[in-house]
């Protein structure tokens, strides 16, 4: 009972801790109530059944589930993926001991963008599949779902404009990456499809803030910046190389209709 109750003081005290937005007092007060946890034997993964099991392992998620958060707050991702492994043992097979808990969608659905987000697509879909059906079913998880389905079908001015939606504001920190990378594949296309644009067209087309912003995005890559127009590189330099080799484009469709031909006789 004293290992509990010592438990219980250092989840209020780093509840307190994180409501003030102290993270450096968050850190220190983390590694001491994880060590304070280690000492509760109804934990994984012993599962010693006892009276209070059950506070145990409330308790014990209700850590990791501020930890997952602070590291969200703090940008560290090694951080959220250690925390969020521990955490999802009591998501799953913990599941049956414990009492729902209000935060498994919220964090179920931050862990599935983060997977997108560093395009671990094979785990984001692995991870799914084992998403009960009740959380499945929840808000958060369905815009991630469909964050993923945005980005399979290159429909990239609603992925850009997911940030305005978000379910809450730890998907800021993954958004805003998924953002510069989905805002530089934009940006890239248009410097192969047009010579030029104006600053206004740019600014709708990379869906940025003001024009000034969009001029200063050219600026960066590279691009110049005049009489409120953008003026893409030649395609010489995009290439590296005077004019570059043109692509042999009868050849390439021979060898894909040839391809095809042969998988239509295999199947």
């Amino acid at each position: 009972m004293a290992d509990l109750s010592a438990a219980s003081a250092g989840l209020a005290q780093l509840q307190g801790a994180f409501g003030k937005g102290d993270l450096t007092a968050c850190k220190q007060l983390l590694s001491r109530l994880k060590l304070e946890l280690t000492k509760l034997p109804a934990l994984p993964p012993v599962y010693e059944q006892s009276a209070n099991a059950q506070q145990q392992l409330v308790l014990a998620r209700q850590a990791l589930e501020l930890a997952v958060y602070l590291s969200v707050k703090q940008g560290d991702e090694a951080a959220f993926e250690r925390n969020y492994a521990q955490l999802r043992v009591y998501y799953a097979d913990a599941r049956a001991l414990l009492p729902p808990s209000d935060q498994e969608a919220s964090l179920t659905a931050l862990n599935l963008l983060r997977l997108l987000v560093q395009n671990r697509i094979a785990e984001f879909h692995t991870e799914l599949e084992v998403v009960p059906q009740q959380v499945l079913a929840s808000p958060e998880v369905g815009q991630v779902v469909e964050l993923e389905q945005w980005l399979m079908e290159g429909a990239y001015n609603k992925v850009l404009d997911a940030r305005a939606r978000a379910a809450n504001e730890y998907w800021h920190h993954f958004l805003d990456q998924l953002s510069s990378t989905v805002r530089d594949e934009v940006a890239s296309c248009s410097e192969r499809a047009y010579a030029s644009l104006t600053l206004a067209d740019a600014q709708a087309l990379l869906m940025l803030g003001s024009q000034a912003e969009a001029e200063a995005y050219a600026k960066q890559h590279g691009w110049e910046v005049s009489n409120g127009r953008i003026t893409f590189k030649p395609a010489a330099d995009k290439e590296g190389g005077a004019g570059g080799a043109p692509l042999p484009s009868l050849e390439i469709i021979s060898h894909c209709l040839n391809y095809a031909r042969e998988v239509e006789r295999i199947v």
